[in-house]
């Protein structure tokens, strides 16, 4: 399985738009021992040529003329084979409305997530333009299902399971489900070991993680915040990262300690937020991550699983 982060930060992007932050601030003015990302979003495939995307950013454009095997091989054509969404967040779906020029696209979602974005959505008539032109295949939890590739051949196999989040900001006060946030594992077909689990976003520990994480290559986790007080520390907001349903990196509960006693032989933390401190690559923060065998993702960085 070949594997490539097309973007790494969390929603809002690294720097973000109206953010004044030091981390910002810095990488903005070449400052930063570091560099700039997109938001999440990572292209997986069994063979080079067919690609799925794991959430779809509102910077997608921009990341597929960033990868070559994203781009288009005839005149009306896309390699990407299909979009897989871990939940309803803005900067996990809204890439799909960019997807929208009379191209065939097959997303994979819960029918929670599916409901909340296309139901009394208006925009997402865009991507009503002729019939057939968005195939939506039902994530069901605990079901291991093919990934097709449109030659038929399932090269690949998707496993979704539930992990502690909550519905996104935009779909109201509903009551949390467990179809609202997702962990994804991907393997090949033919294997019955190795592949990739994908939880860029979740709340704390949980059981599900354990079967998320058997026997994998790789694992990309939850890496938003430093500590459960970040935003509020710097004045620039109210709430926890629990509060955000994302489980913070540092701490004796945090998701380092639990990364740390993995057995995963690559853990790497993705969906950043700009304020955390791992971003600069010559903090105290980012050299403990190292220390514990776990690397922090990038926008281009690449896996062969």
């Amino acid at each position: 399985m070949l594997v490539r982060v097309l973007g790494s930060a969390a929603g809002g992007g690294f720097p973000q738009w109206n953010c004044g932050c030091s981390n910002c601030q810095d990488v903005r003015s070449g400052t930063l021992k570091g560099r700039a990302r997109t938001q999440e979003s990572v292209a997986i495939s069994g063979d080079g040529k067919s690609w799925f995307l794991l959430n779809a950013s509102p910077e997608i454009r921009q990341q597929i003329e960033a990868f070559g095997p994203l781009q288009p091989r005839a005149l009306r054509d896309t390699p990407i084979a299909g979009v897989i969404l871990s939940n309803g967040d803005l900067d996990h779906c809204l890439g799909l409305l960019s997807l929208r020029e009379s191209q065939r696209l097959t997303v994979y979602a819960t029918e929670r997530v599916r409901a909340g974005f296309v139901e009394a959505n208006q925009i997402c008539k865009t991507l009503q333009r002729f019939d057939g032109q968005v195939t939506w295949q039902q994530l069901k939890l605990g079901e291991e299902l093919p990934l097709q590739q449109p030659s038929g051949a399932p090269l690949l196999k998707l496993l979704a399971l539930p992990v502690p989040g909550k519905p996104p900001l935009h779909a109201g006060a509903l009551t949390p489900e467990p179809e609202d946030n997702i962990g994804l594992r991907i393997r090949a077909s033919s294997a019955d070991s190795g592949g990739l689990a994908y939880i860029s976003g979740v709340g704390g520990a949980a059981e599900s993680l354990a079967e998320l994480t058997r026997e994998v290559g790789a694992v990309f986790f939850d890496g938003t915040f430093w500590t459960s007080d970040e935003l509020i520390n710097l004045g620039i907001g109210t709430r926890r990262a629990e509060d955000m349903s994302h489980w913070p990196i540092s701490g004796e509960r945090g998701s380092l300690e639990y990364l740390r006693g993995s057995t995963v032989k690559r853990r790497v933390y993705i969906h950043i937020n700009n304020t955390n401190p791992i971003l600069r690559e010559d903090s105290e923060q980012h050299a403990q991550v190292a220390a514990a065998g776990v690397e922090v993702a990038y926008d281009g960085m690449e896996l062969s699983l």
